[in-house]
């Protein structure tokens, strides 16, 4: 069969697929479109091909897209190469309507982003004085001397437009092509987020014509497997996929947990909100206190916010775990106004431990000392036990001590020690959550 037959097959069969789609009564409504927007991303730098820097922009684009519900097909990686990248950018309007182009418009001679979509743009480029002087303005109030090859960031393709929000010293740029448009943003994430969630989202969503609003609401979650949260929510999901009402998706996150996503889609702020509250009111008896967070709440903000609602201090000692635990807490509590301090100890130096005690036994007499020595409420610490006193490879020993009172568990993890440290953390803070919640 020939290239264009094969086309042919593949376009017969969106267009069928297409009808279904909208026609099909059980589909929710805010996932059947009259009007498709296909979006590609072109990420833009050498030093993601040669794997030096990981390309978490285009995974994270893509996600914001599928929430948006916009299709993208493609997602392409290109070095610094003038020509490539023209080809790749060529490439992607043919069989996209979109295309989000991350990276290359910083002041060095290969960001040349900006160069390409004027070449392909062909009005050539002129420089923005607005921009150029915004850029001097956030060189001066750092008290750093600005070098003039800062201001290549001002020029814009003639016919472009800048993304009113600029985090950074690099404009992002909306860049009409006939019916289609490139948007270039900075590969700096947290530019190019700030750039999608202001501009470049909503502006291709009115493009495919939704005028919704689409939100979404994250219950982090530990504990339970993902294959054990969908037993307990199938159900649930089975009920959403009949009403169309919300949808939930599982995302295995490492030591932050398994995040359980809400999607809705409303007519307004409002009734977007109102709907994801009641969702979760739903889902939050079928899972009880696997949920330990929401949204951006990881494991030591819940932690910290359920010690404060009590009045109550903590500080830690660790051994195995080496700074890590007081690292992560000193980040959600920066005044460290409830957790106090930690300190860390070498193993030979617990309490009990040449005694020969048991380990559990070691691990309370440690939190209760971590309690004492910072003069706080609550004390937290972890320990290995000897290889010689029975327990499976990469057991961890955890023990809280609140007030008087100690309690101890234990957790197996990865033997290779970096998870094992990583993952004895959130343990460890967990079972003081739990520990909590049951006192």
């Amino acid at each position: 069969m020939s290239c264009t037959a094969i086309y042919s097959v593949v376009a017969s069969a969106r267009l069928i697929y297409d009808e279904w789609w909208n026609d099909l009564g059980t589909v929710p409504h805010y996932f059947r479109r009259d009007i498709y927007v296909r979006c590609e991303v072109v990420a833009i730098g050498t030093e993601l091909l040669l794997g030096i820097i990981n390309d978490t922009n285009s995974s994270w684009i893509g996600e914001q897209m599928a929430l948006a519900g916009i299709d993208s097909f493609y997602q392409v990686k290109v070095g610094d190469n003038f020509d490539r990248i023209e080809a790749a950018l060529r490439t992607a309007l043919e069989r996209s309507d979109a295309v989000i182009c991350c990276g290359g418009l910083g002041p060095t001679q290969d960001d040349i982003t900006r160069d390409v979509i004027a070449k392909i743009m062909g009005g050539g480029m002129q420089r923005d004085d607005e921009i150029g002087a915004e850029i001097r303005r956030r060189f001066e109030s750092r008290g750093r001397h600005m070098t003039e090859n800062n201001l290549r960031q001002a020029d814009v393709p003639v016919g472009a437009r800048t993304i009113e929000q600029m985090p950074g010293t690099a404009p992002g740029l909306v860049c009409p092509i006939g019916d289609k448009v490139i948007y270039a943003v900075p590969g700096v994430p947290r530019e190019m987020k700030t750039m999608m969630e202001g501009t470049i989202l909503d502006d291709l969503r009115e493009r495919a014509g939704d005028t919704g609003v689409i939100r979404y609401r994250v219950l982090r979650t530990w504990g339970l497997s993902e294959s054990g949260l969908a037993e307990i929510l199938a159900d649930r999901i089975d009920a959403l996929d009949e009403s169309g009402e919300a949808t939930l998706a599982f995302q295995a996150s490492g030591i932050e947990g398994i995040k359980l996503r809400i999607v809705v889609k409303r007519d307004d702020e409002a009734t977007a909100k109102a709907a994801l509250d009641a969702e979760e009111a739903v889902i939050r008896p079928l899972l009880g206190d696997a949920i330990f967070g929401v949204d951006e709440e990881n494991m030591e903000v819940a932690v910290i916010q359920q010690l404060r609602a009590r009045s109550l201090t903590m500080a830690t000692i660790e051994t195995l775990t080496g700074g890590i635990l007081s690292s992560r807490l000193t980040a959600a509590d920066l005044d460290m106004e409830t957790f106090i301090g930690g300190s860390v100890w070498p193993v030979a130096a617990i309490p009990g431990q040449v005694a020969g005690d048991a380990p559990d036994a070691r691990a309370m007499a440690l939190a209760l000392k971590a309690r004492n020595d910072f003069g706080t409420d609550v004390g937290l610490a972890a320990i290995t036990p000897e290889p010689h006193e029975g327990f499976a490879p990469a057991t961890i020993v955890m023990a809280v001590a609140i007030g008087e009172k100690t309690y101890s568990d234990t957790v197996i993890w990865y033997p290779d020690r970096e998870r094992m440290r990583s993952y004895t953390v959130i343990s460890l803070l967990d079972f003081l959550r739990r520990t909590l919640a049951a006192n």
